[in-house]
């Protein structure tokens, strides 16, 4: 064809043409590319085009219209011929194209689908000058660089830009394959210069070039990291294979999981625990040790395999040293040894190591803890206590289930692991003070632990699986049984420890507590002697109570005070001077400074309107004067010190039947009771007080001021009331006995149907008192009053 035969391929193209919305990039003039047709209505264009001159115009959709109308899209264009059409199975269509020119949109001739419109034709604005030669050189040098440095890069997407003689085409084609917004492509496409396009186009290439380079970067970190792991893993089933060649664990996760293999084989499970476990153990198998879930499993499998599952041997013990155990700890407390020898014969003619369930109750300081620990030693078992007082979470008997972070078993199987042995002696101190809250109630969770019924199957909810612990000898200790729900006092066997009286002090004291107190003080036993005297002044003068906790921090002061001067005389090299302490009275007050409890301080109804009675509280028997008196004025009764209802209204009860006798046999008018008001005191104003015990002490106290006279000296009593004048038993005998034994009475008045606890009081206590039974009030009056 000749040169003059030649037609610009303006004249070729129409003026109107039929617009294919892009919903992706815009697409360049000089490209032959596929497209993909989907859209019914597009699909439509494409047929209408092929049957016709096979011309469409390309143009992006400026936003993301379902149904694009002519002002839906950018006014710039591309023309194309399409090529080749390939019908495909879906109704969708896929078309080759050649890009020819780009257009702008003159005027719609069809707004909407099929969009149909006027367009005009845009030439290049070209520079022909060395400065456009310098930057098509530029951009073919860094895409070369970009190319060779990028897979996705083909050799024949290389050989076209080389090939592609104008400098316009070539920013077009590189723009084409830049992976960049298409919003700046679009740009690009507007752009007629065609120098400011490629110096845009050379932008474009030095981001993406900082792009690659930060790529690579990463990239290369990332294959220095993988390269690190690879090598350690090599590295590490290398060492694990010489270990195994010599005969050595591998690692830390097999080393634990044949640990945990071989004592659970050991324990020969059945049924539900023995499935449990071997799933638990094949799940730890293939934990990944770096995972959170291992150091669960690792945990749990830990109590496993360290809780005592095998039955323990039978047991071996002897009665006579089991009961020489006791007597050598303890001084005193015949009753409370007695039943515990009983219930060890017991438990060995049976031959049973079923446990038992002992609560001793009495006030602080008598001994409860070391008579659980001579238990332990006399049967030749572990013991393990621990408090139970002021608890609220059962999870800390039942321990917490395994959902949560940081669970853990209870006590019960904490103690187990510990100690190692199914068959323990377990101590829970302080039973009657737990508490109760939205966590839980602990005193109901003990039911199934202190049942001989149930706990042969006890499930801990982090073990979550049965554990027999009927075999644990459980000692409860309490210092008071009203706050113990009713349920748990009737699984357990309840032994009462009485309070000491001073004779009994001093014998403790000698055996024990100095020996004790030296010894812990850095003291010598012959540098240090006490008279019988000078502990006596002290369990009269600075511990009274019903233990003798206070009685053992006396003789610890004292000590202290001792192991100064000896320290002082050595530092100033005399200890000649100081090589023993004879401790007598006077010594004692020294060091201890005035007695809390003066030789004359004992309680006395020496004045009409004054009577003493018997009290019991949580930490032993205790004395109670009552006083009485009248004044002038509008009749009623004021009570004070403190008083619970309960003795309120047996005040109320007393007041009644003191008003009925006085008047009745003894003369009283009762216009005096009109007169005068009375006023009830129990001193020790702070102390709370409660109880109907003390109903025939006010009773007493209330008939003496009426009738002005004193009751006799060194009588005490105890009984309530009824409003007919019956005397009700009591509860606490042996413990008020022992009140009244270090307040020096000589004469007590009980409730005649209290007569049968007089058997449990030991004979040392009731020494020098004598007991008198009454059923009436008159029968009180009879004794407390001479006449």
């Amino acid at each position: 064809m000749s040169e003059q035969s030649v037609v610009p391929i303006d004249q070729l193209l129409p003026n109107k043409l039929s617009l294919l919305p892009l919903m992706g990039r815009p697409i360049f003039p000089g490209l032959f590319t596929p497209i993909m047709i989907g859209n019914p209505a597009d699909v439509r264009v494409i047929d209408d085009a092929v049957a016709g001159d096979g011309l469409i115009g390309l143009v992006m959709l400026a936003n993301d219209a379902d149904n694009p109308t002519i002002t839906d899209l950018y006014r710039i264009g591309t023309a194309a011929k399409i090529i080749k059409k390939i019908n495909l199975p879906d109704g969708g269509v896929n078309i080759f194209i050649s890009t020819l020119k780009r257009f702008m949109i003159k005027k719609p001739l069809k707004p909407i689908n099929p969009i149909v419109a006027a367009v005009e034709y845009l030439e290049e604005e070209e520079d022909d000058t060395s400065e456009v030669k310098a930057l098509t050189r530029a951009l073919i040098s860094e895409m070369k660089q970009i190319s060779e440095n990028n897979p996705l890069f083909s050799e024949e997407m290389r050989l076209n830009m080389i090939n592609i003689d104008h400098p316009g085409k070539i920013a077009d084609f590189i723009v084409s394959v830049l992976n960049i917004d298409k919003t700046e492509q679009q740009k690009i496409l507007e752009m007629l210069n065609v120098r400011k396009r490629m110096e845009q186009v050379l932008v474009f290439i030095k981001k993406e070039q900082e792009l690659l380079r930060i790529q690579k970067r990463i990239q290369r970190e990332i294959n220095e990291k993988i390269e690190k792991s690879q090598r350690d893993y090599f590295l590490k089933e290398e060492l694990k294979a010489i270990k195994t060649e010599l005969g050595m664990t591998t690692d830390a996760k097999s080393s634990e999981y044949q640990r945990f293999k071989d004592k659970i084989e050991g324990f020969h499970f059945e049924g539900e625990i023995k499935e449990t476990v071997e799933q638990e153990l094949e799940k730890f198998n293939l934990i990944d040790p770096n995972s959170g879930e291992f150091i669960v499993s690792r945990n749990y499998l830990d109590v496993i395999a360290n809780l005592p599952w095998n039955d323990p041997e039978p047991e071996q013990f002897s009665l006579k040293t089991a009961s020489n155990i006791l007597e050598n700890d303890h001084y005193g407390l015949k009753d409370v040894k007695n039943r515990i020898v009983e219930y060890l014969a017991v438990r060995k003619l049976r031959q049973d190591t079923k446990g038992s369930i002992i609560c001793l109750v009495g006030p602080p300081g008598v001994g409860k803890t070391s008579v659980g620990k001579s238990i332990a030693r006399s049967l030749g078992k572990a013991f393990f206590r621990f408090s139970v007082g002021g608890m609220r979470d059962e999870a800390e008997i039942k321990g917490h289930r395994r959902t949560y972070i940081g669970a853990m078993p209870g006590k019960i199987i904490q103690g187990l692991k510990i100690v190692k042995t199914k068959a323990p002696v377990f101590m829970i101190d302080e039973i009657d003070k737990m508490g109760m809250s939205f966590q839980g109630d602990p005193a109901s969770a003990l039911l199934e632990v202190l049942d001989p019924e149930q706990n042969s199957s006890f499930r801990d909810h982090y073990l979550d699986l049965p554990f027999d612990i009927s075999h644990i000898f459980f000692v409860v200790t309490a210092n008071t049984l009203d706050t113990i729900p009713g349920p748990l006092q009737d699984r357990m066997e309840i032994i009462e420890l009485p309070g000491y009286i001073n004779t009994e002090k001093f014998e403790i004291a000698k055996r024990y507590l100095v020996p004790k107190s030296l010894e812990k003080n850095g003291l010598k036993k012959n540098q240090v002697k006490y008279t019988r005297e000078s502990l006596m002044h002290i369990a009269n003068g600075y511990a009274r109570e019903a233990g003798v906790r206070n009685f053992e921090k006396n003789l610890d002061k004292i000590h202290r005070k001792l192991a100064k001067q000896l320290v002082e005389a050595a530092e100033a090299s005399e200890p000649e001077t100081l090589e023993k302490f004879e401790i007598d009275k006077k010594l004692i007050e020294k060091h201890l400074g005035k007695p809390l409890f003066p030789e004359g301080d004992l309680k006395k109804a020496d004045r009409p309107g004054m009577s003493v009675g018997l009290a019991w509280t949580t930490m032993g028997g205790d004395t109670l004067v009552i006083e009485a008196t009248s004044v002038p004025g509008e009749g009623g009764l004021t009570l004070t010190g403190k008083m619970g209802d309960v003795m309120k209204e047996s005040a109320s009860i007393a007041m009644t039947v003191v008003h009925k006798l006085g008047v009745e046999q003894y003369g009283i008018s009762g216009s005096w009771f009109e007169k005068n008001h009375i006023h009830l005191h129990i001193p020790e104003g702070a102390t709370p007080k409660d109880g109907p015990s003390a109903g025939i002490t006010m009773a007493t106290a209330l008939l003496s001021l009426l009738r002005n006279k004193t009751i006799l000296d060194k009588l005490v009593m105890t009984g309530e009331l009824s409003l007919t004048g019956q005397v009700l038993p009591i509860g606490g005998l042996k413990e008020k006995t022992i009140a009244a034994q270090r307040n020096r009475a000589r004469y007590i008045i009980i409730p005649k149907q209290n007569l049968r606890d007089l058997d449990d009081i030991p004979e040392h206590v009731k020494k020098g008192i004598e007991f008198y039974p009454v059923e009436r009030f008159e029968e009180v009056l009879k004794l407390a009053f001479s006449d």
